[in-house]
């Protein structure tokens, strides 16, 4: 299964190029990047870094923190945190890949000091017991069938008091998911859980669950201006981030989000808990 899911997210073998032209079709100075400069291909989840920065309001950082973002991607939430708390970042995931990627675009932004990526897998976690005083997981569970090893070694390496935010995309009451979307193109890697489903598996794994909030709507609001934009645009030329990271699908997997959105197939909800 990781095999499977590590093969989703990493086909394509020219990323760091890729998001480069981009960014320069974009008008943007390499030299002059800062991390919000990112936010538009780094934090590719609903609601991007505006979610990303309500998320860490409710995390307890400071500089002295030290965070793990479990499945960071490209680094987007793990720069965002450092950069406006000043505290330490590293982010795991299982693509070597994004991996790389996150810490050449740090190194564009002058954080790498304060950020750190490895590879690794969410469900066996390489680190010391009480390890974090906080953790952060963004759109990651939807591909993890072993939800309860997840969460359980979060609260391994998370300190006793510490915060885990927990942020996906669940499964609604609208039937099943149409295929394919982002972290999926077709059911053998998608594994949701529901929001109830969720709260037991938390709680299984010792959290205190502080607070829950089911952002759907303000998702869809979001995200239907972008996939009608990405409807309209040019497959042959790299103009949209879900392109560069989800190849000729973008246009299919932004349109069956919407459109599962609008029927309720997912959800977008986030966990506050405390270890």
């Amino acid at each position: 299964m990781a095999e499977e899911v590590a093969s989703h997210y990493s086909s394509n073998s020219s990323l760091i190029e890729k998001v480069t032209e981009y960014l320069r079709n974009a008008g943007k100075d390499l030299t002059q990047l800062k991390a919000a400069d990112l936010a538009t291909v780094d934090e590719f989840h609903f609601r991007g870094r505006e979610a990303t920065l309500e998320l860490a309001r409710q995390m307890r950082l400071g500089r002295d923190s030290l965070v793990l973002d479990i499945g960071s991607g490209l680094g987007g939430p793990a720069r965002t945190l450092a950069g406006e708390y000043g505290c330490h970042v590293t982010g795991l995931d299982l693509t070597q890949a994004y991996c790389d990627a996150a810490v050449f675009m740090s190194d564009w932004v002058n954080l790498s000091e304060l950020t750190k990526f490895q590879q690794g897998d969410a469900t066996n976690l390489p680190f010391a017991d009480n390890h974090f005083d906080a953790a952060i997981s963004i759109h990651v569970a939807m591909n993890i069938p072993a939800k309860d090893k997840l969460y359980e070694q979060a609260q391994r390496v998370v300190k006793p008091g510490g915060i885990f935010v927990v942020y996906d995309i669940l499964q609604g009451d609208g039937g099943d998911v149409s295929f394919p979307v982002p972290w999926a193109r077709d059911s053998s890697i998608s594994h949701l859980a529901t929001s109830e489903e969720m709260k037991e598996l938390l709680c299984l794994a010792g959290f205190k669950i502080l607070n829950v909030h089911d952002s759907s709507k303000e998702s869809q609001d979001w995200f239907e201006p972008i996939a009608a934009r990405v409807a309209q645009m040019d497959s042959s030329s790299i103009t949209s981030p879900t392109q560069i990271l989800f190849g000729d699908d973008f246009a299919k997997m932004a349109s069956n989000q919407i459109y599962g959105l609008r029927e309720r197939q997912i959800q977008t909800v986030s966990f506050i808990c405390e270890a």
